[in-house]
């Protein structure tokens, strides 16, 4: 379980296709203490360390979460927000986060405000997802590359943020542009409520 708020932005520095596999080599400033085993998000997929060398470890994405996410289009150098799992006696700053990538969405625009950023995003909208819960409100939650983030301005296929100047600066944001691909997770409190509403109607 994580809260959407980023870590760190780590360095790709290797990438090798295993057949419909796809290993990630990262570098970044706490790899000394990370665990085998341990989940990690990484643009808000929760991935699993599989290896630790020096200053660099790997974990492992299958093809659906490369289907499903934009993990398959990295490259070497590309930065990638990390976050570890939430501690059970630690703060959520955030919002409850699965690390459990519902779809991505592609930048449109990206507008400066006085020293801060709104990006807007959009979409694929499928009507039947949406009524399960798959869809943002006005000032609700949602995670994009991980990151927690509050939803402004929402419409039928597409939303904007606010990215303050430390979002901006930490997290890969600085390098989403127009027509960047990014993942989305719908908040899971949502996808309850509908659950259940559907299951009393």
């Amino acid at each position: 379980m994580f809260s959407g708020i980023v870590e760190e932005a780590a360095t790709v520095v290797a990438l090798e296709r295993d057949k419909g596999n796809l290993h990630l080599t990262l570098r970044c400033s706490f790899t000394g203490e990370l665990k085998i085993d341990q989940s990690v998000s990484h643009n808000g997929v929760c991935l699993t360390v599989v290896s630790i060398r020096e200053d660099t470890y790997t974990v492992t994405a299958i093809r659906e979460t490369l289907v499903k996410s934009n993990l398959g289009q990295l490259e070497i150098g590309s930065k990638v927000n990390l976050e570890r799992s939430i501690p059970m006696n630690g703060r959520l700053d955030g919002h409850i986060v699965q690390g459990h990538v519902d779809q991505t969405a592609v930048c449109s625009e990206v507008t400066e405000a006085d020293g801060s950023w709104y990006y807007t995003f959009a979409y694929e909208f499928d009507r039947e997802m949406a009524k399960k819960g798959y869809l943002t409100v006005d000032k609700g939650s949602v995670t994009v590359n991980g990151v927690s983030l509050t939803v402004v301005e929402p419409t039928e296929n597409s939303f904007k943020v606010a990215i303050i100047p430390y979002t901006h600066a930490y997290t890969n944001f600085h390098q989403i542009q127009k027509g960047t691909v990014v993942n989305l997770e719908f908040d899971i409190i949502g996808k309850y409520i509908s659950r259940i509403a559907a299951l009393n109607t």
